[in-house]
């Protein structure tokens, strides 16, 4: 009878105990590493965000240069290509990706416009992330001065007076 209880004793495995301790001690190295995870990735789509900003400037002022009788752009859209491959003209000018044309890249939601008169001679871009504290939580816009500015808050910049009284991003 000793013999058996023995054998029963010398099993192989993990005790119930054992297993806790390691599952414990995975949840709190994922309470650690998944809030770094989330702050990396909002802090890698604002930086695409800016990017795509500066594409959007670069754009315009290439538009508004092939294109001296309209002027600026008067959308994302027109920025853009639709066809594949792109052929260039005022209303699909290929300047810029499908995916920024179509107005949602990276977590963010981007619009573009030209104003003004004809040839239009202002324009006004801004990106606002589309979930706020999980996207991204800050907002950006530029006008023709081409200069990339910032709004902490992350809430939507309603016109280029609005971004005018933003300061620049320190960059």
């Amino acid at each position: 009878m000793l013999e058996i209880i023995y054998e029963m004793r010398k099993q192989r495995g993990f005790s119930l105990i054992e297993l806790l301790i390691v599952v414990a001690i995975i949840l709190i190295i994922a309470a650690i590493a998944i809030p770094n995870l989330l702050r990396a990735r909002m802090a890698a789509n604002e930086s695409s965000a800016v990017a795509s900003i500066r594409t959007i400037n670069t754009a315009m002022i290439t538009y508004n240069s092939s294109y001296p009788t309209i002027g600026f752009a008067t959308g994302l859209a027109n920025l853009g290509g639709s066809t594949n491959p792109c052929v260039s003209g005022p209303a699909n000018a290929c300047l810029i990706d499908s995916v920024l044309s179509a107005g949602i890249k990276s977590g963010y939601t981007f619009n573009a416009s030209g104003q003004g008169g004809t040839p239009k001679t202002q324009y006004y871009a801004a990106g606002t992330p589309t979930t706020p504290s999980q996207t991204g939580v800050r907002s950006f816009c530029s006008y023709e001065d081409a200069v990339v500015r910032v709004q902490s808050a992350g809430g939507a910049i309603a016109n280029e007076g609005a971004c005018q009284a933003l300061l620049p991003l320190n960059q």
